[in-house]
């Protein structure tokens, strides 16, 4: 074989070589793209209560109307950050095309969601905000505004006279901090309203919630069973669901004003019964479809605000019955989830 010829066999390997080089990114972008199509990972606070899977729905409804895939994954309890933390590290490392995420900490997710914006995924915020600024938008509630619609209702039923209480969430929730503010500071407009307690936390399950009511009722028991308290503010689905079980085992439904935020069958009911006075609720499916869809428009060279309200609206056994308010207490999840919305 002559020189010329053993140069032009290695010339040709070599190339050989660097064209199968070169295909190896392009079979990862397909991987990362599901051939072509954007994948969204949509990650809740948790995936256990009916908000959250009216959230999912709308996220489904977004992705088949905007041609993308999502992946929907969340911690099972509303207290569990590690595990929270954990799924947006893994939805970095196999390099989704976006985030949508609920914070369950203000604080304790800023360092993932920085990681993602390193990384090249931008991320939506919603429902619950977070602290800095590495993300495209806040999709969300007014949850100060949503507070403040309790405080007024509960002044209402009592003519601006009477002795409330309130049941917090968790620490470091920045939506119900922000329900839990706005009550407050709607109450306090009101002279001859005093607020006896609104430093205990319900926990993140009706269980916990149940059992902290029981205890901060226990309280403001007279000696003839009957309560100091005439009104009552929870801020949200489980604590108001806790709350409810405790004045219905306690004799003391009925008796005693009681606003919560979002809904829930056994809420519904409640309020049916006379026993909830008026559940400010917010409008989930449509929280869901919008941090999709503002998402999408990010990756696909839109201008997006960066805050978007979702809007809440206060619900009352007067108006609990009109066409619109009983799709926002009753959203139809079978239509877009299925099975998986029961």
């Amino acid at each position: 074989m002559t020189t010329a010829r053993r140069l032009l066999l290695l010339a040709l390997a070599i190339a050989l070589i660097g064209g199968c080089a070169k295909k190896q990114p392009a079979a990862k972008s397909e991987k990362l793209t599901a051939q072509g199509r954007l994948t969204i990972a949509v990650i809740p606070k948790g995936t256990m209560h009916v908000f959250w899977k009216s959230v999912h729905a709308g996220a489904v409804k977004a992705s088949k109307e905007l041609g993308v895939d999502i992946i929907w994954k969340g911690p099972i309890k509303e207290d569990d950050r590690d595990a929270q933390i954990a799924v947006v590290e893994d939805f970095i490392s196999k390099g989704v095309s976006g985030i949508v995420l609920a914070p369950l900490d203000d604080m304790a997710l800023r360092t993932p969601v920085a990681s993602a914006a390193k990384s090249g995924i931008p991320v939506v915020i919603f429902d619950s905000g977070l602290q800095g600024s590495d993300f495209i938008s806040f999709v969300a509630t007014d949850n100060f505004k949503g507070g403040r619609i309790a405080g007024e209702h509960v002044a209402k039923l009592l003519n601006g006279k009477g002795d409330v209480i309130m049941l917090r969430y968790s620490v470091g929730s920045n939506s119900t901090a922000e329900r839990e503010r706005g009550f407050l500071d709607a109450v306090a407009k009101h002279k001859g309203i005093k607020v006896l307690s609104s430093n205990q936390y319900g926990g993140v399950t009706p269980e916990s919630s149940y059992s902290a009511s029981e205890n901060l009722l226990s309280r403001f028991k007279k000696p003839d069973g009957s309560l100091s308290v005439q009104g009552i503010f929870c801020p949200n689905e489980s604590t108001t669901f806790g709350m409810l079980r405790a004045l219905q085992d306690g004799g003391f439904a009925g008796k005693v004003k009681f606003v919560g935020f979002d809904s829930s069958q056994q809420l519904i009911d409640g309020m049916k019964r006379g026993q909830i006075q008026g559940l400010v609720l917010q409008n989930p499916v449509n929280m869901g479809y919008m941090a999709v869809k503002t998402l999408v428009g990010h990756l696909r060279g839109e201008d997006v605000p960066k805050r978007i309200d979702t809007g809440a609206i206060l619900v009352t056994p007067e108006n609990m019955n009109e066409p619109a308010i009983r799709e926002l207490l009753s959203p139809d999840l079978e239509k877009w989830l299925g099975g998986n919305g029961r």
